[in-house]
């Protein structure tokens, strides 16, 4: 007789059942929304929709709305309510993207790699000397959506620099782009700073006589050197694009701002390019030094050998057991061979003290 299939107990869900994931609101993911009318700040809070209704009901001004770690269903949301292109969305969802900057219309969409010094663990010599993240600005001719992804990279400080100075905020969206763009730059300057600091450091470590030499160190600087240079060096197309393209969307002020940003963008990428030059060098000589500290403890365990093998040599020869041994019914003989083991030894001493093995 055919079994009957087994009913679910009460209270037990399917396992095949899908379980809905309840959706985040967009509220979660804004850390800041801003209405901003001829360079001011509107008082009182807004939502992002009720911000650009704003905007667009009086036909003037932009909103500046700040994002931070949102998912699929929020960026939708946004993209739905602003007109953002799919594209877009999709770049704002990848990590560890390259920097750039794409034209969609009448919207620009720049990706900046954020660097954040944690310094050095001496607990953990492998762990990370600096931390990454990405800012993607997204400028429209109404709104400007920054998504920050990371603990660190915030942008209040902008936000608040911009707010003092209604001059750059009355140039449009682009100048909240600059400033971003402005702001990671300058940090990609104290961070390099603080790196040359540490490789200077190492760099005496690795030339301090009779100083060991830590090459996992140096690999570690190295591997964050050549993580801020992915970050600083494909920026540089996009702020030549920033600086001599787009002049129907970026203003010519604030196309000059992009290329003094520019300036100390390339004055950074020379120093992080010099820096991985001289961290190269420095394991070439680390290397170099561990091999001649290696000879160098070899030729001392060689000493060490030598003199231990003399006596070694002579108490074995009158260890061995045979009765016609000159030496052994000489009443002086126990005081004479201990005289020639230390004689024997003091000479090889002097001889390595003089030839530098001990």
């Amino acid at each position: 007789m055919p079994s009957m299939p087994s009913l679910p107990r009460a209270g037990t869900p399917r396992r095949d059942a899908a379980v809905p994931r309840v959706p985040v609101p967009v509220a979660r993911a804004v850390v800041d929304c801003g209405v901003y009318i001829d360079g001011e700040r509107l008082p009182g809070r807004f939502s992002y929709v009720e911000a650009i209704e704003e905007v667009r009901r009086r036909g003037e001004g932009y909103v500046w709305v700040g994002m931070l770690d949102p998912d699929q269903h929020q960026m939708d949301e946004v993209a739905r309510v602003f007109g953002l292109h799919p594209l877009t969305v999709e770049d704002t969802l990848v990590t560890h993207t390259r920097p750039k900057v794409d034209r969609f219309d009448d919207a620009l969409f720049l990706i900046l790699k954020t660097v954040n010094y944690v310094g050095h663990d001496r607990t953990d010599p492998m762990a990370r000397l600096i931390e990454t993240g990405e800012v993607m600005v997204l400028v429209g001719p109404d709104h400007v959506i920054t998504v920050r992804h990371g603990e660190h990279g915030s942008l209040r400080r902008v936000r608040r620099n911009l707010e003092s100075n209604p001059g750059l905020l009355r140039l449009g969206p682009s100048a909240v782009m600059h400033a971003v763009a402005d702001h990671v730059v300058d940090t990609y300057v104290a961070v390099s700073d603080l790196l040359e600091d540490d490789i200077d450091r190492v760099e005496e470590d690795v030339f301090r006589a009779r100083a060991r030499t830590q090459v996992d160190e140096i690999y570690q600087i190295k591997r964050d050197v050549v993580e801020l240079r992915r970050g600083i060096h494909p920026l540089s197309h996009a702020l030549k694009r920033l600086t001599c393209d787009f002049d129907d969307i970026v203003p010519s002020e604030i196309r000059r701002y992009f290329s003094d940003v520019m300036d100390h963008q390339a004055m950074v990428a020379d120093h992080v390019e010099t820096y991985n030059d001289v961290l190269s060098s420095l394991i070439d000589a680390a290397v170099a030094k561990i091999g001649m500290q290696q000879n160098e403890d070899m030729r001392k365990m060689s000493a060490i050998i030598g003199l231990v093998a003399v006596p070694t040599m002579i108490a074995g020869i009158y260890g061995m057991n045979f009765d016609n041994m000159p030496e052994l019914h000489w009443s002086y003989a126990y005081y004479a061979v201990l005289a020639v083991m230390l004689l024997a030894c003091l000479g090889l001493f002097i001889t390595f003290r003089r030839i530098k093995w001990l």
